[in-house]
């Protein structure tokens, strides 16, 4: 069974989904650091877009009965590769033990004062 997941708290976009919920795993599409109640970047650091783009993450899950202790894998899209230590910095915060997997890469599309992109797979 495949259900859409829908939440006000985090960006959206009649192009995807949020995420999608099939059987026991939740499929969190990638999430910028766009603060959803003002659809603005929620800062011009990798620090500030990665605690933006997690947390609208953590809202989506939660939006599909899960948490970040679900999450089996992350994948992290950068466009600057030296923000490595600095999305570091934040993403410890929300993963402090027993990290999922995950997966850094350089993101391919040049979008403006865009920094990263997160997405994640949980099972419940």
């Amino acid at each position: 069974m495949r259900q859409v997941i829908r939440t006000p708290d985090a960006p959206g976009s009649p192009l995807f989904s949020q995420a999608i919920k099939a059987g026991s795993a939740v499929y969190v599409s990638g999430m910028a650091g766009i603060d959803p109640k003002t659809n603005q970047l929620a800062g011009s650091t990798i620090q500030e877009q990665t605690r933006q783009a997690l947390i609208n993450c953590q809202n989506i899950l939660r939006a599909a009965d899960a948490t970040f202790d679900d999450v089996i894998e992350v994948q992290v899209l950068l466009a600057r590769p030296n923000d490595f230590v600095g999305l570091n910095e934040e993403y410890v915060k929300f993963f402090p033990t027993n990290p999922p997997t995950r997966s850094v890469a350089k993101l391919g599309v040049e979008l403006p004062n865009f920094l990263v992109s997160i997405k994640m797979t949980a099972v419940l």
